[in-house]
């Protein structure tokens, strides 16, 4: 970036609430007593260096935010209002169960399958303590797989390949104003675009979880069994000592909640798209990136509730 330029749109986006466009500070140049008005709060170089710039708190932004909830909980309530056609809604739900959640199964066994062996193996090479049993890591492995690594690893997976594709998908559909001719033409396009995707993705998703913690488990068995580091009765001892049935559902009521975060907030970012095709990728990145967020807030929000 020149010296003097305005900053990108990234800092306008991603600083929260310091005001992105600096107050002009006025400086002494190094030739004579010039007055210099310097805008970039970054380091310039050459005759200008050393010229030094503060951001200032915004209020702006905090209506901004303001502005986007409640644009989104609007966008919810035409989403869910009654369907024109329920057989239509229900084609087109069966339809994105396989486009979202069938194609997306690929993926989430290969990464299942690698992050259990990863786990049974880290378990058991930081077990030094010859007073810790060998069931310990069948024990370690079930739990961290259960109640962590397959609801909310899983889901920032599916956030980063399903938000991009459906907020892409509604995005092109918006600068290709095919969304203005549904509206022209009387038919709900926020329920007719949206609520099947937040259907098929809650309910093809716990379905994706529970395949990915048996092939969690049964991986990390696998390689424990396979590398020698741990006996498969020891093993099955530990899948099986305490287990309850508890943990599955809350980690399957997690999932259920990311689903609905991942369809509705990359359909927000799509539905809302101006401009041109640059646009939509800018749209597709915010997406994942609000999605993701979104999961981690509602991860910590929901263990306080279920599980302590």
């Amino acid at each position: 970036m020149k010296c003097g330029q305005s900053q990108p749109r990234f800092f306008r986006y991603f600083f929260g609430f310091w005001d992105p466009q600096p107050k002009a500070i006025k400086a002494k140049s190094s030739i004579g007593n010039q007055r210099l008005n310097v805008r970039n709060p970054m380091r310039c170089q050459g005759k200008r260096a050393g010229v030094r710039a503060t951001f200032a708190p915004h209020p702006a932004h905090a209506l901004r935010i303001l502005f986007h909830i409640g644009q989104y909980l609007l966008l919810l309530r035409e989403t869910f209002m009654r369907p024109e056609r329920l057989s239509l809604y229900w084609s087109r739900t069966v339809e994105e169960m396989d486009l979202l959640g069938v194609k997306s199964l690929g993926i989430v066994a290969l990464l299942s399958a690698f992050m259990g062996a990863v786990i049974t193996i880290q378990t058991k090479t930081n077990m030094d303590s010859p007073l810790i049993q060998a069931w310990v890591v069948g024990f370690a492995t079930r739990q961290s797989t259960i109640l962590e690594f397959s609801p909310t690893v899983i889901s920032l997976i599916l956030a980063g390949k399903v938000g991009s594709s459906i907020a892409a998908e509604i995005g092109s559909m918006r600068v290709k104003e095919q969304i203005d001719a549904l509206d022209i033409m009387g038919v709900n396009s926020a329920g007719y675009l949206i609520l099947p995707k937040i259907v098929a993705t809650m309910v093809i998703n716990p379905f994706l979880i529970m395949i990915s913690m048996f092939l969690g488990i049964f991986s990390g068995w696998f390689a424990g069994v396979l590398t020698g580091i741990v006996q498969s009765d020891d093993f099955l001892t530990g899948i099986q000592l305490d287990f309850k049935v508890y943990h599955v559902v809350y980690a399957l009521i997690k999932t259920v909640v990311f689903a609905f975060l991942i369809a509705t907030v990359s359909a927000y970012q799509g539905y809302y798209t101006r401009g041109g095709t640059r646009e939509v990728g800018v749209s597709s990145t915010r997406a994942v990136v609000f999605s993701s967020m979104a999961i981690l807030l509602a991860n910590l929000i929901l263990t306080q509730m279920l599980l302590l």
